[in-house]
């Protein structure tokens, strides 16, 4: 009998062993796909791939693709075989709006087809496929598929820190898997320039930069990506930043201001080169920034920034500049990019959505959730004006090492639920209700996202082993709170919960009781530092919070704990780190079993806010060893205390115990939780 994907109904199968093991592949009887497919059919048939298997390819389909549709039989029937595995090109199969990337693909035991609109629709069906595998079949269905939005794309900055082309291509190489189809290459800033010029040579000097010095992607360099990005059916966005950001740039020419007479020829001259070194068909956009010109010596002439729109327009491409930005006088036809809540559409013009996805400002726990939930567009599909979106990582910091920019930013988690969100679309309009707390348990919103959760933890083991990957299941894990208790601008106050555990409490005539609904995840937003529906009112205050932890003998686990996730953008954005002796500067503590854990000695302590030359080594959770906690057999309180006030800007907690594996993170085994 045939079943079709239901995400409720596998919710309820389920539910009970996400609570009490470690998720695996082997909990689904049918493989985890990611993005979900728009439309699927399990048919429990395995086409296996050791058998000979006779491969029929129509005419001119691209050798690269074809290559990688061969690398999945082992071995190639020179004749008629048993197995047929064919690809057709049709203009007419069934699709949604975005017809160029569209495919139908079925999947049975004595044949595979595949019926794709073009050789683009092709590889993207091809990154289905490879996850049909599981050891040497893939496993039989129906599916329909196509994207529910034009543009999925990601923004690396390598502007501020410099990235490796290696480093670049694995991150290309998880955005074709996931079938997103543009990389926004931001590579000019404030600390670097960071693209040879052939006439200007003095753009990549080293003195010109106040970080990675040297360090520049020379044009061969540009246009390796450029070739790789394009053989994965990727389009490149280059980012020349312009008035704003260009630090490096007034260094290199020695002028003062945006606004002298020198800047527009110089500009136009690297419009020209950079135009020059790809066709249009290949490299259609570019994106010419406009965004937070924030100081005098930042404002340019009158009329520069649609002098550049026009010379881009004259090399036949299209612009894309970001909003909130610069006016622009006569503008009638770029592509806006929105960033903040102040980022809007602009009445006719084509708009691409990237503010509320900056993996800089995320905890890789919550934030997962708040990409999930968060709409692109506030649409479940793509329009003519609405082409998409993009998700973002802007990581202002400075780095000690390259790959620090994935430990420290939920980079391929972010890309997975971006990908879910960007492919197969959303048609559960909650607003911002889960744009900080997870929905209650038993609600559809949360029965789908744990199904993707479920799913997101079975690909970090299947393909992120030797990747960074800063996320453990935790939806499950719910928290009793009470307060906010006045602490009188004294974080460090006592308040009697931290003697004796009661239903309620009665401080200077006022009863406090602990709430009756429970707050689900690992991370805990009390309240949110973007203002989003959020359980407490008050911007200060102590809060209690409180779960129960079962475990089936007494070990000692990893934990990851934290009272802030210090943001990488703009300093240590959410005020100084902590002194020795502190897990925050609120003065926050945790009790396991009543016994207080002591927190982290830091590398760096006290820092101030402002210090984004100093790397970050261990502020947050997900960058530093997971701390040692005892459990013992049975039930296990844990209790934390969250204070806010002073200098933090971040109300919030995390706690999840973490088994470390191989330098990866995953689920502790046969813990269960509970609220009381």
């Amino acid at each position: 009998m045939k079943r079709t994907y239901c995400p409720i109904r596998f919710w309820f199968v389920f539910a009970g062993i996400m609570c009490l093991k470690s998720i695996s592949a082997s909990d689904r009887n049918y493989p985890s796909l990611i993005p979900m497919p728009q439309q699927i059919t399990w048919n429990n048939e395995l086409f296996v791939l050791d058998e000979p298997v006779q491969i029929i390819l129509p005419e001119g389909l691209n050798t690269a693709v074809s290559d990688k549709f061969y690398s999945f039989f082992p071995r190639i029937a020179k004749g008629k075989s048993k197995q047929i595995a064919e690809i057709q090109i049709s203009k007419n199969i069934p699709q949604g709006p975005n017809s160029s990337e569209a495919y139908q693909l079925q999947i049975s035991k004595d044949s595979l087809l595949l019926i794709a609109s073009s050789d683009t629709a092709v590889f993207r069906a091809i990154q289905t496929i490879r996850q049909l595998q599981t050891g040497n079949a893939l496993a039989g269905c129906l599916i329909s598929d196509w994207p529910a939005f034009s543009v999925r794309g990601f923004m690396q900055d390598t502007g501020r820190n410099f990235m490796s082309l290696g480093l670049l291509k694995e991150q290309i190489d998880v955005m074709a898997t996931y079938k997103f189809n543009y990389f926004h290459w931001h590579f000019t800033d404030n600390p670097g320039w960071r693209l040879e010029s052939k006439k200007y040579p003095q753009l990549k000097e080293p003195s010109s930069m106040s970080r990675w010095p040297g360090k520049y992607y020379t044009q061969e360099d540009f246009l390796s990506i450029l070739n790789y990005c394009a053989e994965r059916f990727i389009t490149v966005v280059p980012e020349l930043d312009v008035p704003g950001h260009c630090e490096a740039f007034r260094k290199a020419f020695a002028i003062d201001s945006m606004s002298d007479n020198r800047v527009k020829p110089i500009l136009l001259d690297l419009i020209d080169e950079l135009c020059g070194l790809a066709s249009k068909e290949t490299m259609p956009f570019i994106h010419l920034g406009t965004d937070e010109v924030w100081h005098q010596h930042e404002r340019p002439e009158a009329g520069l920034l649609s002098t550049l729109i026009e010379r881009v327009h004259q090399h036949g491409r299209e612009t894309i500049v970001w909003r909130p930005g610069q006016q622009i006088d006569g503008d009638n036809s770029s592509i806006t990019q929105l960033w903040s809540s102040a980022g809007q559409p602009k009445a006719g013009h084509r708009y691409l959505d990237s503010r509320l996805n900056y993996l800089n400002h995320l905890d890789p726990l919550q934030g997962v959730a708040q990409l999930y939930f968060d709409r692109i567009g506030g649409a479940s599909h793509g329009d003519s004006l609405c082409l998409g979106g993009v998700l973002c990582c802007w990581n202002d910091n400075n780095l000690t090492h390259e790959r620090e920019v994935l430990r420290q930013n939920p980079i391929y988690p972010g890309m997975l639920v971006y990908s879910e969100s960007a492919w197969r679309g959303n048609d559960l309009d909650t607003g911002t209700d889960y744009l900080a707390i997870l929905p209650q348990q038993g609600t559809e919103a949360m029965n789908r996202f744990r199904d993707f959760e479920m799913r997101l933890c079975e690909h970090r083991d299947r393909y992120f082993q030797n990747k960074p990957f800063p996320y453990v299941a935790n939806a499950h894990i719910p928290w009793k709170w009470i307060g906010p208790f006045d602490h009188q601008g004294n974080t460090s106050m006592q308040f009697p919960v931290e003697d004796s555990i009661q239903p309620s409490y009665k401080i200077n005539g006022k009863e406090y009781r602990w709430s009756e609904n429970s707050l689900y995840g690992g991370t805990i937003h009390l309240n949110h530092f973007f203002g989003f529906p959020s359980p407490v009112n008050e911007k200060s205050g102590t809060v209690y919070a409180s779960t129960m932890v079962f475990s089936p003998r007494e070990q000692t686990v990893g934990c990851w704990i934290g009272f802030h996730d210090w943001s990488r953008s703009g300093g240590r954005r959410g005020g100084p780190s902590p002194e020795q002796g502190q897990w925050h500067t609120t003065n926050a503590k945790v009790w396991i079993n009543n016994k207080e854990l002591a927190p982290p000695k830091w590398m760096n302590p006290a820092l101030p806010a402002q210090s984004e030359e100093i790397p970050f080594v261990d502020e947050n959770y997900c960058h530093r060893p997971a701390t040692t906690i005892l459990l013992k057999k049975g039930w296990n309180r844990i209790l934390v205390k969250v204070p806010q006030g002073g200098t933090s800007w971040k109300w919030m907690f995390s706690f999840l115990p973490v088994r470390e594996e191989n330098g990866a993170v995953k689920e502790v085994e046969g813990l269960i939780f509970s609220a009381e």
